[in-house]
């Protein structure tokens, strides 16, 4: 799993949020996508993202 710092997050967060015309309210739902969009450029080709294994066939 990649390793993110909270600076990280928050520097990708408040890219989402400028981006989206600095609106007030709902900062947890930049906080989110932001640490989704890390998650996912930072992971591996091949590693499925956290929580995703429990129904994989045997």
């Amino acid at each position: 799993m990649p390793n993110l710092s909270q600076e990280d997050i928050r520097i990708r967060a408040y890219e989402l949020w400028r981006a989206a015309g600095e609106p007030s309210g709902d900062m947890e739902a930049f906080w989110f996508e932001a640490e989704k969009q890390l998650l996912a450029e930072r992971s591996q080709p091949d590693e499925l993202p956290p929580g995703m294994t429990d129904n994989l066939p045997v």
